[in-house]
């Protein structure tokens, strides 16, 4: 699970969400923050998990023992001062069920 502090900045007058990944789900390897949305209708947020930084489609993952698997993976940015930072780090999921019925509907369609 990810803490989520909030951090006023003395120079900025409105909050900025900072998170940050427990010390005992980081490992060797650096996991960053995600938004998880499971995306069935109607979409649920599944609030900000850590994950190593590799995630791709098709990946499953556990979250509070529900097996899901990935959907797609998005990487938002916002242009501040010139540069486009990082904002928001997305993972929308299925239940692993829910995903192989959809591929499964999806083949007997291009066979139709």
């Amino acid at each position: 699970m990810a803490m989520v502090p909030w951090n006023l900045g003395a120079h900025r007058k409105t909050p900025s969400l900072h998170v940050v990944c427990r010390k005992k789900e980081r490992d060797r390897d650096h996991f960053h923050p995600y938004k998880v949305i499971e995306i069935t209708p109607p979409p649920k947020n599944l609030g900000i998990r850590c994950f190593p930084p590799n995630m791709q489609c098709g990946e499953s993952v556990t979250i509070e023992g529900q097996a899901y698997t990935i959907s797609s993976v998005t990487h938002r940015y916002q242009l501040r001062k010139g540069k486009y930072e990082p904002s928001e780090k997305r993972l929308d999921v299925l239940s692993t069920g829910r995903y192989i019925l959809n591929l499964h509907l999806e083949n007997l369609l291009e066979q139709s």
